[in-house]
């Protein structure tokens, strides 16, 4: 599709266009926080699997300050995105 039928594709349906945007945001946004969820569920089996006890691995966790900033940063970040798409859906049915 060239970038002009895009682009009356969007004239034509402004508000549908961006809620399917807002609904890209939604489902990336989404699928980082699973993503980061699930890495962090098995970072925390890999240290209890590793370990003889449940509170050495939950230490050992809480520890690591680099991998624990970056899943702050990634649920933050899903987060504001989620926020985003839902303003961007919210806005577009208001033309």
């Amino acid at each position: 599709m060239s970038l002009q039928a895009l682009w009356s594709v969007f004239l034509a349906y402004p508000a549908q266009s961006l809620n399917t945007l807002a609904l890209f945001f939604g489902s990336a946004a989404g699928w980082l926080l699973l993503a980061t969820r699930v890495r962090e569920q098995r970072a925390v089996t890999r240290l209890i699997a590793g370990g003889d006890a449940k509170d050495m691995a939950e230490e050992m966790y809480m520890f690591d300050g680099p991998t624990h900033r970056l899943n702050r940063f990634f649920y933050r970040f899903g987060f504001v995105s989620l926020a985003g798409s839902l303003a961007l859906s919210w806005g577009s049915t208001q033309f």
